[in-house]
């Protein structure tokens, strides 16, 4: 037991060091294509455009990519995801228009969800330890997004926003070396026969959804926007930036944490106290208090890397394989940040970022309430 326990750690380790490394222009490109679209050779909308085909990409393909991880195992998985994670990154910075950056996009959207679901299939082997692990490989994850979007606004202040991201691939190849190096695993944890992409969602994929609208979507497109307002575009990119790194940050930090409490507490707890928070810092940020309040939305969005898995994990019958609900409630993630962006590109010429901030921060109150009561009647007949 001691042995597969210290394997499945390196596995978590080892898998979630890639998608470290495959995040790098990923992260980058949300902070400088909004303020940068006419080096890229996009405009606005394109822009909304651009940032949402990943996540549409990844929603079609999560119920392929995990039956094709069954096909040839985790370790080629992920040696094909990282090369086409290297690859959308040195793209960003070769394009003059939407075709190469829309091809980039594509290419990073399949080397996600292929990572995503290596990642929570090692974490999710031990389901009393579910949170920490899950956590704890969030952790490993945040660490080149934060370093990008602290070091890669320099670069881009430096080089120019084109030439940042080809530079920015050598790093990203070594992500390949890593794959290389993983271990070759007798089986992989669970076929995915019957995964599917979107399944009918239950009330906790509507709050993922809504917090990948909120955060990946409406807050990632429009910070930038709302801090030029009151400051230089200089100014605005390096703050923007920053609030950005802080959204990788607070998961490097919260995930690991509040997984932990989940284990310890139970999930529930945990995650009634963050809902109540994130719905505060975005009311926080539609009223003007923009730092503050998207320094707590930001910080208690990060606990739900973890206590999404640990919740799902935690309210399933003992011995049910979790990766199926995992990928479902990760497919209505991703299709809310897609669509957070492709709005808030066309909303923002109509409707200003405080309203809009302020209209999110009802409906996903409403979403928790309504999670909720699902809850309750859930526990209901068992008394608990």
């Amino acid at each position: 037991m001691t042995e597969q326990h210290e394997s499945g750690w390196q596995s978590v380790i080892g898998s979630s060091a890639i998608l470290s490394l495959a995040l790098l222009g990923d992260a980058l490109i949300y902070a400088v294509l909004p303020i940068h679209a006419d080096a890229f050779g996009l405009t606005l909308p394109w822009v909304g455009v651009m940032l949402s085909a990943n996540r549409f990409v990844r929603v079609l393909a999560y119920g392929y990519v995990a039956r094709l991880t069954y096909a040839i195992g985790i370790k080629r998985i992920c040696i094909y995801s990282a090369i086409l994670a290297t690859v959308s990154t040195a793209f960003y910075g070769l394009s003059d228009g939407p075709a190469v950056i829309l091809v980039a996009r594509i290419f990073y959207g399949l080397s996600y969800a292929a990572l995503l679901l290596v990642t929570l299939a090692y974490a999710v082997e031990v389901p009393s330890k579910v949170g920490s692990r899950v956590g704890v490989g969030r952790a490993i994850q945040r660490i080149g997004p934060i370093a990008v979007l602290i070091g890669g606004t320099w670069l881009v202040g430096w080089v120019g926003p084109t030439q940042a991201f080809v530079l920015l691939a050598i790093p990203s190849a070594i992500s390949i070396v890593i794959a290389l190096m993983l271990p070759s695993p007798k089986a992989v944890p669970e076929s995915g026969d019957k995964m599917r992409s979107l399944e009918k969602p239950t009330t906790i994929d509507i709050i993922f959804f809504l917090l990948g609208y909120g955060v990946d979507g409406l807050f990632a497109i429009s910070i930038t926007l709302i801090l030029a307002t009151e400051t230089s575009t200089a100014a605005a990119l390096i703050g923007g930036g920053a609030l950005l790194a802080l959204r990788h940050v607070s998961e490097a930090v919260a995930a690991p944490l509040f997984g932990w409490f989940a284990d310890k507490f139970g999930a529930v707890k945990v995650f009634i106290f963050s809902a109540v928070a994130i719905v505060a810092g975005f009311a926080f940020i539609a009223l003007g208090v923009i730092v503050i309040g998207a320094v707590i939305m930001l910080i208690f969005r990060g606990t739900m890397a973890s206590l999404g898995p640990a919740l799902i994990v935690q309210s399933m019958p003992h011995g049910k394989r979790p990766l199926g609900e995992l990928a479902r409630m990760q497919a209505w993630r991703d299709l809310g940040a897609a669509c957070g962006p492709l709005f808030t590109g066309y909303l923002l010429a109509y409707i200003a970022p405080d309203i809009q901030h302020a209209v999110f921060a009802a409906v996903l109150a409403a979403g928790f309430v309504s999670w909720g009561v699902a809850w309750k009647k859930h526990i209901a007949p068992t008394g608990g």
